[in-house]
């Protein structure tokens, strides 16, 4: 189908607003474009003007019907409800521009809100593998480390067990962030790709110091081997080099950031696969220090600090975003209060 003009100076206008007005990010513009072009194919890409209630209701049963692109399955409600979501918050928007006002009304949105129960389900919290501590010290063991690309991916898992860095910070550090005798990593934003943009300290977790070494042996590598600076990256790029017959030559490290966390999830996927475990994301990690701050901290200051370590505004933050026990430790904890009734 041919693209409507009219309708892509709307998005065009729309995707100003939502990065200039709401300030969202790229990835996140992303997907509410592609909502947008999901609702233009059902409508076969009618003017947005020509909008009525029935399409919004049609639009909802439309989506139940529709397949994923990878793997044949019906959309997730999760998907279903973000592309619902967002097609509300267009309709909201464009209620308020000229030549709308008197065709669109605010109401008009709410009938694009997907139902309670799919609501509920797609916001329901599904149980996230996390492994334990000695499960990523088997992790980091079985990772080879003969060359110097296969000791940043060793250095990478390392520190995100240390400090429970994000990927795209991780991603984006510099040496400079890296304070070896305070065993610190500050985390700016003005270089770090944080979470809100928000700039803060953390010191390294009390996991081990075989972590720390091999963040350390790391770190002075790049700054004695290779001839980087403060203002290089902690974990550079790998560069693809070629010999003068066209032969690949052993990858080099390249003075620049990854653009994404994209590797580092390669990298966090194939190390699970050396060490037989499950596949465990970079994010794990976080909740795998929360569950430890739990169990290790035993005054409400050591727990605030063990939150601010993790770049919490408040401990509360910790407890009920990354502090859901696991299955096994949820098994006995009920089981010894079963014990306890029966035995009273």
């Amino acid at each position: 189908m041919e693209l409507n003009a009219a309708n892509e100076r709307l998005k065009h206008r729309y995707v100003a607003y939502l990065r200039g007005a709401r300030q969202l990010g790229e990835h996140s513009i992303d997907q509410i474009v592609a909502s947008l072009n999901r609702f233009e194919d059902y409508t076969r890409r009618k003017g947005f003007s020509e909008f009525r209630i029935e399409q919004a209701t049609n639009f909802k049963k439309h989506l139940a019907t529709l397949n994923t692109k990878i793997g044949n399955r019906r959309l997730s409600k999760a998907t279903i409800t973000s592309t619902l979501y967002a097609m509300r918050d267009f309709i909201i928007w464009l209620s308020e521009q000229k030549g709308f006002r008197n065709r669109l009304v605010r109401t008009h949105a709410d009938y694009f809100k997907p139902s309670r129960r799919d609501e509920a389900i797609a916001r329901a919290s599904r149980p996230m593998l996390v492994p334990t501590v000695e499960q990523i010290r088997a992790m980091v063991a079985a990772m080879p480390a003969t060359s110097p690309v296969e000791r940043r991916n060793r250095a990478l898992v390392a520190i995100i067990a240390v400090t429970g860095a994000r990927d795209n910070a991780t991603a984006s550090l510099l040496l400079k962030h890296l304070d070896l005798d305070d065993r610190q990593l500050f985390q700016d934003a003005r270089d770090v790709r944080t979470k809100f943009g928000k700039t803060f300290p953390t010191w390294f977790f009390p996991v081990g110091d075989d972590f720390a070494t091999i963040v350390a042996e790391w770190k002075r590598e790049l700054e004695i081997e290779h001839g980087f600076g403060p203002t290089d990256p902690l974990f550079p790029q790998t560069e693809v080099a070629f010999g003068a017959g066209g032969e690949v030559l052993p990858p080099r490290l390249k003075k620049e950031c990854w653009a994404n966390a994209d590797p580092i999830r390669k990298v966090f996927k194939q190390a699970c696969a050396a060490a037989g475990h499950p596949d465990f994301k970079p994010h794990s990690f976080r909740h795998t220090l929360a569950q430890l701050g739990s169990h290790v901290c035993t005054t409400p200051a050591e727990y605030k600090a063990w939150s601010q370590n993790l770049g919490h505004d408040g401990a509360l933050i910790t407890l009920t975003s990354y502090g859901t026990l696991p299955g096994y430790t949820q098994r006995e904890l009920i089981a010894g209060i079963g014990k306890r009734a029966s035995a009273a």
